[in-house]
């Protein structure tokens, strides 16, 4: 696939631009002419090298205040390929997995990061799109005594960071009903919650209604000790409400786990976790898988193409982006990563006050407006012509 698929825009720009040419594409495109590069310690890269992932650190600094203190933490971003194919016995394919992203947490920690987070359904192939129950539902688990959660919870403690593991989770109190699910794991190794996923796709091979439905946890921020975090899952970057919801609970960081093909999103890819980082006034960190996943059986997108093994190409591209807008260079569109972001939490309330789009966007008059617009017998406000 590395033969077909686009390695990197980024890179394809960098490649083709230089001198004054290259700056001002960055001013315009990554919101800086530098992106600010920091250091990744020499075994970092070859331990990266040896195991075929990258790794890339940018620096987003605040503007010194007098009263408040600087608040850094580093955030991390695994995006990462299956390991073995799918036909393999599932307790096979998640070990694979484990193995594989154990070396680029290890790597993470060794480079100091405060809070990692782990693309959407990490631990399994998304094979949502079989719609197949068997054998893809034995991938779900415990959100407190599962396998996934037990690995994740040694590494946290043995790091001293926060790990944001998306899994499928089987809720064995309520009807041992599937859920889509971020678990929240603190720096001692201690679950402190979870959110389950709130929109749902029903796009063309993403049928996971099949396996389970919206969420029910409303729209948590997590208070750690490196700041406060919250997870979008995937689907529900598309919904400018739920990052407005995350904002208003208080979130500094929001996460977006994902898993999105390149024949359906990659141009939305850019844009819409940028865009929430800037209406809120937080950082965003989208993440998204890599890679092309085939599947023992052929099922059909019911649009009347052939039917195929293979869901698509996950493009990766992993970024994150400051409230003010400006963003990092993505990941690879073809290689597992690690990116980390050293980020002055300060940023927030700075742009806050700069802007005011938190001061200005009257959550009150669109709260009375929906209200009436979620009533059955709502009339929309709309004039007539004369």
């Amino acid at each position: 696939m590395e033969g077909i698929e686009l390695k990197s825009l980024d890179e394809l720009i960098r490649n083709n631009l230089s001198g004054d040419d290259l700056l001002e594409f960055n001013r315009i495109h990554y919101g800086r002419t530098d992106n600010r590069e920091l250091k990744i310690k020499d075994k970092s890269l070859q331990y990266g090298n040896e195991n075929n992932f990258e790794i890339s650190c940018y620096d987003f600094p605040a503007n010194k205040e007098e009263i408040r203190k600087s608040r850094v933490v580093k955030v991390g971003l695994i995006q990462n390929s299956i390991a073995i194919p799918t036909h393999k016995p599932i307790v096979e394919q998640r070990a694979a997995i484990f193995e594989k992203v154990k070396k680029i947490i290890e790597t993470a920690g060794d480079e100091g990061v405060n809070i990692i987070c782990l693309q959407e359904a990490w631990s399994m192939p998304f094979a949502f799109c079989t719609r197949e129950k068997q054998p893809w539902c034995e991938f779900a688990e415990s959100a407190i005594e599962g396998p996934s959660t037990v690995f994740l919870k040694e590494l946290a403690a043995k790091y001293g960071m926060v790990i944001i593991s998306p899994i499928l989770e089987r809720d064995d109190i309520h009807g041992d009903t599937i859920w889509n699910t971020a678990v929240v794991i603190n720096e001692m190794g201690k679950v402190i919650g979870k959110h389950r996923k709130n929109h749902i796709p029903r796009v063309g091979d993403f049928n996971e209604s099949t396996y389970y439905f919206e969420g029910n946890t409303g729209h948590p921020v997590f208070e750690t000790t490196f700041g406060r975090i919250a997870i979008n899952i995937c689907y529900g970057r598309h919904h400018p409400l739920n990052w407005l919801m995350f904002g208003v609970n208080g979130a500094e960081i929001v996460f977006n786990p994902s898993a999105t093909v390149a024949g359906l999103s990659e141009h939305l890819w850019a844009v819409e976790a940028r865009n929430a980082a800037i209406a809120n006034s937080f950082f965003t960190c989208a993440i998204n898988r890599v890679g092309t996943e085939s599947f023992p059986n052929e099922f059909t997108s019911g649009d009347g193409k052939p039917a195929h093994k293979e869901f698509g190409h996950f493009y990766g591209s992993s970024y994150v982006t400051a409230p003010d807008g400006s963003r990092t260079p993505g990941l690879s569109r073809i290689k597992d990563g690690l990116l980390i972001a050293q980020l002055d939490l300060n940023i927030c309330r700075q742009i806050k006050d700069k802007w005011g789009f938190c001061m200005t966007q009257r959550l009150d008059l669109y709260a009375n407006s929906l209200k009436e617009a979620i009533k059955h017998d709502f009339v929309p406000q709309r004039l007539p012509k004369n």
